[in-house]
């Protein structure tokens, strides 16, 4: 018999929803929080389109009620992060890093998508005030303000034209002299009036404290060397995301971008008893409240076949 019936492995909206629903089954629940226990909403300030909130919630205060909500309902919550997984035997053994391990017939993967950031210091530490990855969740808090949009793909475009709803003015950065995007999203952000471009630029510091927020970039030409600065209200990264599939690989299978393939409808991945939640396979919506609904479904999905074995 194994340890637990289901693991669940990130501690993010999917994760959490996901030992709600189990541990409100009656299954012996174990979550795995990992290395960033509450998933990317801890490092995000205010929450104002999770329903129940009708005056919006800061995150790390949402993702804390999550979890004492699924503690209430005897989930097992462990720190620390799955160092080596064997998903294809029966059941299945989980090892962490700490070298404990245990056996689980279902689980659960929550581990989410990590946005891809510049890897300057100050873009760190201003995450939350003025900084963001997430043009959806923060861009209502812009309203009026100028700010810069970083990349050149369709999501940058995409990012661009939906801030211009808010912001006074969008300025596009990219580091090339011209964009990777399709056309079609080219021409809808520089037929914006609101939008404009600098090209060959990339950001060597965000300027500004935790007090002002943001307050403007230094960049530096990526042909000459100069530097300028720029001022701005806030910097949105579009340059993509990272799914944290790493530990999976070879034995769950992925698209092209590494996102955990399930199939259509469910919240099945290749394997039995393996189960997807949240944005470690979904590379569109990607927001909290589509985690917690996937986060469910994985949930209810894997009772149904826990009560098939």
């Amino acid at each position: 018999m194994a340890d637990t019936r289901i693991a669940i492995i990130g501690s993010g909206p999917a994760g959490l929803t996901a030992a709600i629903y189990a541990g409100r089954a009656n299954l012996k629940t174990v979550l795995i929080e990992g290395y960033q226990p509450g998933g990317q909403l801890t490092i995000t300030t205010e929450v104002e389109n999770f329903p129940g909130f009708d005056k919006g919630i800061m995150g790390p205060e949402l993702m804390d009620t999550m979890r004492k909500q699924a503690l209430r309902f005897g989930t097992e919550i462990i720190g620390g992060e799955v160092a080596k997984i064997d998903l294809t035997s029966s059941p299945k053994r989980i090892t962490l890093d700490d070298g404990n391990s245990f056996t689980a017939d279902a689980v659960i993967i929550a581990t989410g998508a990590t946005a891809r950031l510049l890897g300057i210091p100050s873009e760190k530490h201003m995450m939350g005030f003025g900084v963001s990855a997430c043009a959806t969740c923060d861009g209502f808090f812009f309203t009026d303000k100028r700010i810069v949009v970083i990349g050149g793909g369709d999501s940058a475009m995409e990012e661009a034209n939906f801030l211009s709803k808010f912001a006074s003015k969008v300025v596009l950065i990219h580091r090339r002299d011209n964009f990777r995007a399709s056309k079609v999203m080219i021409d809808r952000a520089m037929n914006n009036p609101k939008i404009s471009v600098l090209w060959n630029k990339t950001i060597v510091e965000v300027l500004g404290d935790h007090k002002s927020g943001v307050t403007g970039l230094l960049l530096e030409d990526t042909q000459n060397g100069e530097r300028s600065t720029h001022d701005t209200d806030g910097m949105f990264l579009a340059i993509g995301h990272t799914p944290n599939t790493k530990l999976f690989k070879g034995q769950l299978d992925t698209d092209k971008s590494g996102y955990l393939l399930v199939t259509p409808g469910t919240t099945k991945t290749n394997l039995p008893g393996v189960f997807a939640a949240g944005d470690v396979f979904d590379s569109h919506y990607q927001q909290a409240i589509t985690a917690a609904g996937s986060g469910c479904m994985a949930a209810l999905d894997a009772q149904h076949w826990l009560e098939t074995i």
